[in-house]
């Protein structure tokens, strides 16, 4: 994680008006530059989290220190010009006839002129890799083409910091994966720092630099995927898995007499020590 802190999370607990604990006791820092994924199973408190560092819960315990300045002190325009959220479905955020129209709604209220707005947009469509689309009807796009418009439309506006609810929920196994590159393309060439919330636990640790992982509204562990996805007992332990493949090598491990050593995340790691295991000089 980079040095300097964007998000300081010193939760103590927030409860629903019926009184029960949707979450409590997190301690989380979010660094510039940052890649993090909020994972846990379905009821952990993932979107919950997410609208409250944004500003959507404001009735809570505790505080959230954005750049220093805690954010329910801060006038809702502040937030959202550095920081904002991406919903889960693109069709609760969209709203215009046209792509660019949607994109460029938030830097115009935000005060700049056409020249401005117009360069924003076509920055932030490119940064989406959806160049070319802003005539488009926003009802002809595709389901991953409308998340992408939704990341626009706040990269559009300056934000530095993309909350994104399950950004992969709803797409195919190859829009997974592009959805995935997309944000790490942002993440590493543009220095967006990202959080999102996410139960993608074969993908998301092979894009990711860090994990919070989410168990009953509290946070069970912090810390990159290769240390925390180790142990298939402590995973289940907060209703999740470890990746197939890592799943598949501690099997190996501990049942079938394979050396040990860290667990591979993804193919391309598994195949290289498979090739290494049987002596054979991998391909360039």
């Amino acid at each position: 994680m980079a040095d300097v802190a964007r998000l300081l999370v010193s939760l103590d607990s927030f409860a629903y008006p019926d009184g029960t604990v949707a979450l409590a006791d997190i301690r989380l820092a979010v660094g510039s530059g940052d890649f993090l994924a909020l994972l846990g199973a379905n009821g952990s408190g993932k979107t919950t989290l997410l609208k409250l560092l944004d500003g959507l819960i404001r009735d809570y315990k505790g505080s959230v220190l954005l750049d220093g300045a805690d954010i329910l002190k801060q006038h809702p325009k502040e937030i959202y010009r550095k920081m904002g959220l991406v919903f889960q479905n693109p069709d609760d955020q969209l709203f215009a006839h046209s792509v660019s129209e949607d994109v460029a709604f938030g830097p115009r209220n935000m005060g700049f002129d056409d020249s401005e707005v117009n360069r924003r947009v076509l920055t932030a469509l490119a940064q989406v890799e959806m160049d070319g689309t802003g005539p488009r009807n926003i009802h002809h796009l595709s389901y991953g083409q409308k998340k992408r418009v939704c990341i626009a439309g706040l990269l559009a506006m300056g934000h530095e910091i993309l909350l994104l609810d399950e950004p992969t929920a709803g797409l195919d196994p190859v829009g997974e994966q592009r959805m995935l590159e997309l944000l790490a393309n942002l993440n590493r060439d543009h220095g967006v720092t990202i959080i999102m919330a996410t139960h993608a636990v074969d993908l998301a640790p092979l894009f990711v630099k860090r994990l919070a992982i989410l168990d009953k509204g509290r946070l069970a562990a912090v810390g990159t995927p290769q240390e925390l996805l180790a142990d298939p007992a402590a995973m289940a332990a907060v209703r999740l898995r470890l990746p197939q493949v890592a799943e598949l090598f501690w099997q190996l491990r501990h049942e079938d007499g394979f050396p040990p050593g860290p667990l591979p995340l993804g193919i391309v790691e598994a195949r290289r020590e498979i090739v290494a295991m049987h002596g054979h000089k991998e391909k360039k």
